[in-house]
């Protein structure tokens, strides 16, 4: 594969300033949090659907590996750095798959920057009909559409795995 930098640049500029927009979208909702939801939650925000709920996560989804901050910055970086690879690489010829990859660099870089800064992300969003459910942010919700899309991208276009080796089956027995 070869990278046109000319070309791929300028779309790879638009990508990073859409991530960088979504992260700055994150952290308002974030400093919005942080300022009225301690004192203040908003039970049936959306009635049966979301409640806002302030919540410093020192984890994972669930509090998993809680207090172990720099193991999920040093992850996020190197994701970050290859993600941004990705974007520069297929910045002009794979546009779907770089919305999810747009998503979840978003996304991650809006939680290393808490994880930075506060050393917890703050998460807000609860569901009012699974409250068993951990309570997440937007850049939670940004890796996991991005995550959803990317893995449809592969599985149903024609990208995919299995289609590739379909199609060379063809060529071959054509041959």
């Amino acid at each position: 594969m070869k990278i046109d930098f000319k070309q791929n640049a300028p779309r790879f500029a638009l990508w990073a300033l859409i991530a960088a927009a979504l992260v700055a979208l994150d952290q308002i909702t974030k400093a919005v949090a942080v300022k009225n939801l301690p004192e203040h939650p908003r039970e049936n925000f959306i009635p049966y659907l979301f409640n806002l709920v302030y919540t410093e996560n020192r984890g994972a989804a669930w509090g998993m590996l809680a207090d172990h901050r720099w193991i999920f910055i040093t992850v996020s970086t190197v994701a970050v750095v290859l993600i941004a690879f990705a974007l520069f690489v297929w910045a002009k010829e794979k546009p779907v798959f770089c919305v999810s990859l747009t998503l979840i660099l978003a996304g991650g870089v809006g939680n290393m920057i808490d994880r930075i800064a506060l050393g917890y992300v703050v998460d807000f969003i609860q569901f009012a009909f699974f409250t068993s459910f951990p309570i997440f942010n937007g850049a939670d919700s940004f890796v996991t559409v991005g995550g959803v899309m990317m893995i449809c991208y592969i599985l149903f276009t024609k990208d995919n795995v299995f289609f590739r080796n379909d199609k060379k089956k063809k060529k071959e027995n054509e041959s």
